[in-house]
């Protein structure tokens, strides 16, 4: 079964880079979202280090929603799906395998260009260090609530609006306690608390959010 997971691994890695637009778009978001809060705000360097982790985590957020439409929507639609629900493939494995594509085509690059925006916002290298740390651990998170959310809008019209609406309210925690770690490290005070909360609400995720979403594809297919 690892062989064959590994195998869908790489299909899902390779349909990814074959679509580069789609591949793009969610990191040219990023880009311009945090290159023109600079502008919005003014070049200040002291404002510019206070609304800086809140800017680039609410970037990541709307760049990883830009690309968690697509995450079962060409496989719902050729067929794909339904064929692996008959493949003898737990449906929870096919979904871990297919949020790691998503989180290692769509998100991961977001945190290798961080360091580079992170001098736009006048970081101090101890911020840059919690932030790094909230991101490691918060996106996984993202990508996992949100492949629930798009199946539980899958196949349905202008999903792509009720799919926002239905995550945002549930990236809010993440979103307080990823901020609150940064800005603890603007003012050298220890920010495990926060990371071990984070981790905390990742490790509920990964047991409940496969099967969750396992079961939502299979009403999707009824």
């Amino acid at each position: 079964m690892m062989a064959r997971l590994t195998g869908l691994l790489g299909r899902e890695m390779t349909l990814a880079y074959r679509q580069k637009s789609e591949l793009i778009q969610p990191l040219i978001f990023f880009v311009l979202v945090i290159s023109l809060f600079p502008l919005g705000v003014g070049p200040g360097p002291q404002m510019l280090q206070k609304i800086a982790p809140g800017v680039i985590w609410v970037a990541v957020l709307l760049s990883s929603l830009l690309g968690m439409e697509r995450l079962f929507r060409d496989d719902f639609s050729d067929g794909w799906l339904e064929q692996m629900m008959l493949s003898g493939l737990p449906l929870y494995a096919v979904v871990l395998v297919k949020v790691t594509a998503h989180w290692l085509t769509c998100v991961l690059p977001l945190l290798l260009i961080s360091p580079l925006l992170a001098l736009f916002l006048n970081l101090t290298p101890a911020m840059y260090v919690a932030l790094l740390c909230s991101l490691l651990i918060g996106t996984p998170l993202l990508s996992l609530v949100g492949a629930t959310g798009v199946a539980l809008t899958l196949g349905l019209q202008r999903g792509g609006v009720l799919l926002s609406l239905l995550l945002l309210p549930l990236f809010i925690p993440l979103l307080i306690f990823a901020t609150s770690a940064v800005d603890a490290a603007s003012m050298q005070l220890p920010y495990n608390g926060q990371l071990a909360i984070i981790g905390a609400l990742l490790l509920l995720a990964l047991a409940l959010t496969p099967i969750a979403t396992a079961h939502a594809l299979k009403i999707s297919q009824n």
